[in-house]
């Protein structure tokens, strides 16, 4: 195929920020209906939140296996499959979706804290914050590469006091399925391996859209956080 001309590489970007558009709406709703609440099980609330994107959007499909971890369970990175667990009184989760809107996909986490721990309030904070700062970087550099922007990520997880959760930051995102757009899997993926500018285009000749996301993780009191939407595009 050519290269896409200017109007369609728009239509593509807004695709994408309508489908975070609406990821934000149904977590908000999320919130505003208490759907993540102790005595929860993990699944449950995981099919709560589905039923709800379903009946917010007429949401069925997922691009990406549908994420809610608690306590412990919120150390182990994507590839895992914890057994289910119940949410706990004083405890930590986080919901990882990737709902598909008018075949434009979402990624989206965020991270809940119930009880007055005050290290899972500051941990739940400081996701926004290296978010926003990493973000920050990519703006800053014009030629930053996926291993720069996941060496900044890393030292300012450091900086606040955490570690990485996972093996990579972030990845491309785009239509369903946005892994066949891309071949080798380091230029897809935020990862010290990924000496390629995050600005450029994909073999398609489409431009290149990211995922920016967050895992942080407290070592010494064994939990963590999730935060992630769309890097590039507000």
């Amino acid at each position: 195929m050519g290269v896409p001309d200017r109007m369609d590489e728009e239509l593509r970007a807004l695709g994408l920020v309508e489908a975070q558009r609406k990821a934000t709406a149904l977590f908000a709703e999320v919130g505003a209906r208490r759907l993540v609440v102790p005595g929860a099980g993990e699944r449950e609330v995981s099919d709560r939140i589905r039923d709800l994107a379903n009946e917010m959007f007429g949401t069925t499909k997922h691009w990406h296996k549908r994420i809610v971890r608690s306590g412990p369970h919120t150390l182990f990175p994507y590839q895992e499959n914890p057994p289910d667990r119940v949410i706990g009184e004083d405890d930590i989760a986080f919901a990882d979706f990737g709902p598909i809107f008018e075949e434009y996909e979402a990624d989206f986490g965020r991270t809940f804290v119930f009880g007055d721990d005050p290290v899972k309030h500051r941990l739940r904070e400081d996701l926004a914050t290296v978010f926003a700062a990493g973000r920050s970087a990519f703006q800053a550099d014009p030629g930053i590469t996926g291993e720069r922007l996941y060496a900044e990520v890393e030292r300012l997880a450091a900086e606040a006091g955490w570690t990485l959760g996972g093996w990579h930051a972030g990845h491309l995102v785009g239509e369903f399925p946005h892994e066949t757009v891309d071949g080798a899997k380091t230029e897809s993926y935020i990862v010290p391996d990924n000496g390629h500018p995050l600005r450029r285009t994909d073999r398609a000749g489409w431009r290149c859209h990211w995922i920016l996301e967050i895992h942080l993780v407290d070592e010494r009191n064994g939990f963590g956080g999730f935060y992630e939407q769309l890097l590039d595009l507000a």
